[in-house]
């Protein structure tokens, strides 16, 4: 069964369900997250594995994804985190933003997007279906990696990351 997305409007108010396909497909306004784990200087990134439906291969956030429908913001980053990552650690929202993305003329990520960020210094165990790599950047390793090469990061993580950073405490 697919999973039903909570499409909302520009005030994040919900206006709705649509499933995970059809959100992209039709580029429909629909509730998103992106969590940041960080330890002291160093933050957590992913590159997303190559059979993802767009994205593969770039480098990107932690995790993200979305919550369900009848599911809270806080469950949904948990239930990814644990999913994506092997990891559980308290996280907490930061900021959000709406981005709109075409990949083609029939696939669009128009999200609002919530911005978390969490503590973590253990292990991750990457889902390899979602997760070809993982790798410990400091700030400044991002900051310039952004800097020389932007297109190897996913679209929203451009926005999102700034938001996050000025969020990190060490």
């Amino acid at each position: 069964m697919e999973e039903l997305l909570i499409c909302v409007n520009p005030l994040d108010e919900e206006v709705g369900t649509a499933g995970k396909e059809e959100c992209h497909r039709k580029g429909l306004l629909h509730r998103a997250f992106s969590v940041f784990l960080y330890d002291g200087e160093r933050v957590l990134l992913q590159r997303r594995a190559l059979n993802k439906y767009h994205s593969g291969g770039l480098w990107a956030n932690a995790c993200c994804s979305h919550p369900r429908a009848g599911e809270a913001l806080d469950e949904a980053v948990q239930r990814r985190l644990l999913e994506e990552l092997g990891v559980s650690c308290p996280c907490r929202e930061v900021g959000s933003f709406v981005y709109r993305h075409t990949f083609s003329p029939e696939l669009f990520e128009y999200e609002y997007d919530h911005v978390f960020v969490g503590a973590y210094s253990g292990q991750v165990m990457p889902d390899p279906q979602e997760i070809m790599d993982t790798r410990w950047y400091t700030k400044a390793e991002i900051l310039a990696l952004l800097t020389q090469d932007p297109d190897r990061f996913a679209p929203w993580f451009i926005t999102a990351l700034p938001m996050a950073l000025r969020e990190m405490k060490a």
